[in-house]
């Protein structure tokens, strides 16, 4: 099962997390934001969904083979059943998926011995989890394609999905990794990428409260970020 293709969410996931201490690089809910806007990229390449002035719309609404993207499919509206407008506002399911999404990526990629998770506690109380690199861990992999596809400025549509993604979610390596060039691009990359600009306007909506007091409605936990 470890030699299974990995799909965006998984490869964000590998990306974004330390291989050794199992932390997010960049805030967990927006770790989360990232892993639920991969899911929508990865339906969009595998033709079963397409977007519409920031709407999701089910294009084909059989489920795939991957369990998981069937899960997300069904949970938008089938074609024709929307209403009017029709679809999902995809930043608007991008926020109520974000917190399932990273979580159940996560497990699948515990089972699969890509990560394996360590229970710890807050002050000695509250419980949290990291998800260090397991034996079939292929993080490494996942990075080595991320740095050649930028080094050859990502010429194929998954590579440029997966490096908007990475940036929207602020993941340090590559907002500001490599020249003023390759930064320049790729927040242009967040910019075209419609599922990876879902994930930027909650990100900056979570900044924005939390500038002014407020509660940003996701806070900085889920399973991918909490305690140190």
């Amino acid at each position: 099962m470890t030699g299974a293709a990995l799909t965006l969410p998984e490869e964000l996931l590998l990306l974004a997390l330390d291989p050794v201490r199992g932390k997010p690089y960049c805030r967990g809910r927006f770790l989360e934001y990232g892993v639920a806007g991969a899911a929508l990229a990865e339906l969009e390449l595998q033709g079963r969904i397409a977007e519409e002035r920031g709407r999701v719309v089910v294009v084909n609404p059989l489920d795939p083979p991957d369990p998981l993207l069937a899960v997300f499919l069904r949970s938008l509206p089938p074609p024709g059943k929307g209403g009017f407008p029709s679809g999902a506002s995809a930043r608007r399911w991008v926020r109520q998926a974000g917190r399932r999404a990273g979580g159940l990526y996560l497990d699948a990629l515990v089972e699969r011995g890509v990560l394996r998770r360590e229970t710890r506690r807050f002050l000695g109380l509250l419980p949290y989890h990291r998800h260090p690199a397991g034996p079939g861990s292929r993080a490494e992999q996942v990075l080595r394609g991320y740095e050649e596809s930028r080094a050859a400025g990502h010429p194929d549509r998954r590579g440029r999905l997966l490096a908007a993604l990475a940036a929207a979610v602020e993941l340090p390596a590559v907002v500001r990794g490599g020249d003023r060039r390759a930064r320049a691009a790729t927040r242009t990359l967040v910019r075209e990428e419609w599922p990876a600009q879902a994930v930027h306007r909650n990100v900056r909506q979570d900044k924005a409260a939390r500038a002014g007091g407020g509660g940003s409605g996701g806070g900085d936990g889920g399973g991918n970020g909490g305690g140190d």
